[in-house]
């Protein structure tokens, strides 16, 4: 399922990934570079499993790993409240 940020969060990218403002809560949440790629597949319309793909291209690591990692990032951005 594709991912959306709420209104109320401010992105910024960085040298090292992406920053994420919650400006409701005042928290600041950082991306890596392999975060990013999987948060920006997933903004673009991508499904989970392409943005499990990305890294393993980019980054050389484990399919399997990858989409854990996928699906624990999404389930934290959406239990924040950041995204939905």
């Amino acid at each position: 399922m594709p991912l959306r940020f709420g209104d109320n969060v401010s992105t910024a990218q960085t040298d090292y990934g992406t920053v994420l403002l919650d400006e409701r809560a005042g928290a600041y949440w950082e991306l890596n570079p392999r975060a990013t790629l999987v948060v920006r597949t997933l903004l673009d319309g991508g499904e989970e499993a392409d943005a499990a793909a990305a890294p393993v291209q980019e980054f050389d690591i484990d399919r399997a790993q990858a989409m854990r990692d996928v699906e624990a990032l999404v389930e934290q951005l959406r239990s924040s409240g950041l995204a939905s």
